[in-house]
């Protein structure tokens, strides 16, 4: 939704960080945003990172990308 707000999409995205609460549980997960990556032709550098707690505490993912026009 973002990306589409600002004329782009997922194959706009060259870097993405994820910063994460429970680093096994988002595994489990990963394969979803994988995929979605994948169909859109896109492999961003990826980094994954386990915190003790996000800003707002009930989150347990967050996403920070950065696309190019």
């Amino acid at each position: 939704a973002v990306l589409g707000e600002a004329g782009m999409s997922l194959a706009n995205l060259v870097r993405l960080n994820v910063h994460t609460t429970d680093v096994d549980r988002l595994f489990q997960d990963y394969g979803v945003l994988a995929s979605r990556l994948s169909a859109a032709g896109v492999a961003p550098s990826t980094t994954m990172l386990g915190v003790a707690r996000l800003a707002i505490p009930d989150l347990m993912v967050e996403l920070e990308g950065t696309a190019v026009a």
